[in-house]
């Protein structure tokens, strides 16, 4: 089966909005959907195949039934599927937080840290996003502000606008601001250590719990740089690697490629619509879809009026 829709399971976070509904075709019927996990094995919150003779079954039972060999050799060095992919429609702020790395969260979680990748879809004017510190500051001086409210004080705002990328490595503070639409592609862990909430209650009327003492343990207290590579890819690193593609249905009207038995490929849809073909199967594609080539498909198109991230492992 060479060729995969998958649906995604949803997450609705109090911070989220409808904006995935309402503009990226999401089949959901609630108020509020923060977001939408698109390639997902997780144990709890896995994305479902919806067509062919798998169906109706998650991911992660196809692969059980076919194999490893989908996912492609390079996956070989992982205990468990490697990445999680994600739309995220921040109406609001999310908490200031950070991620372990795996050996912190082998440790004390039992499960990978994570290193992540956003691209961001949609920014309202004015929007941005905490990414690192302005400065270097101690650890002293880190605890004292997390317990006086003070941090954003020394935290770097990034303004944001459409098409920016932001690499988040394991210990880099951060947080999404409001009005901000991104795609997130992630290592597949769920550990997030929370360090400021603005004071937000849950459904449960309570403030949601923070992580203080291991974000102290954890957490880079330095300026993140974002230097230019020479990198072809938009985002690279030990656990995925992501292109771009874009689509003008004019000079550029259709991509041909090739999935070899290295890695599978996962291919989201931003913006448009066209058609992805993989031998003698083609289906149409538009904004907010995501597809799941396995690895050894052979060649694959794509062609419309359509900007796509596709995502892969490399050795």
């Amino acid at each position: 089966m060479p060729l995969m829709k998958l649906k995604p399971s949803y997450k609705d976070y109090l911070w989220g909005g409808h904006r995935l509904v309402d503009e990226y075709h999401k089949d959901y019927s609630g108020s509020v959907l923060a977001e939408s996990w698109e390639l997902s094995c997780y144990p709890d919150s896995p994305s479902t195949i919806a067509n062919g003779p798998y169906e109706g079954k998650t991911l992660r039972e196809y692969i059980d039934a076919q194999g490893n060999t989908v996912l492609g050799t390079n996956c070989r060095k992982f205990r468990d599927f490697p990445i999680l992919v994600k739309f995220i429609d921040a109406k609001e702020s999310l908490s200031i937080q950070v991620h372990p790395d795996n050996a912190y969260a082998l440790k004390n979680e039992g499960q990978y840290g994570k290193t992540e990748m956003w691209y961001v879809m949609e920014a309202e004017e004015g929007s941005f996003l905490y990414y690192g510190f302005e400065h270097e500051i101690s650890k002293e001086e880190f605890e004292e502000r997390i317990k006086n409210n003070t941090l954003t004080e020394v935290l770097h705002a990034a303004p944001v606008r459409k098409g920016d990328v932001f690499f988040i490595e394991s210990g880099t503070l951060h947080a999404i601001g409001k009005g901000i639409m991104i795609a997130e592609i992630q290592q597949n862990s769920n550990v997030t250590y929370r360090i400021y909430d603005f004071g937000r209650v849950g459904k449960d009327g309570k403030q949601r719990p923070l992580h203080i003492d291991k974000a102290l343990d954890v957490t880079k207290r330095a300026p993140v740089s974002r230097p230019e590579s020479p990198d072809p890819h938009i985002g690279s690193c030990d656990y995925f690697t992501v292109d771009k593609l874009y689509l003008d249905g004019r000079r550029f009207e259709n991509m041909k490629g090739y999935v070899g038995t290295e890695s599978f490929v996962s291919v989201i849809f931003l913006d448009g619509e066209g058609v992805i073909r993989c031998h003698d199967e083609s289906l149409f594609c538009e904004k907010g879809d995501s597809f799941f080539l396995p690895a050894g498909s052979g060649e694959y198109e794509i062609s419309g009026e359509c900007q796509a991230l596709m995502t892969t492992e490399r050795k």
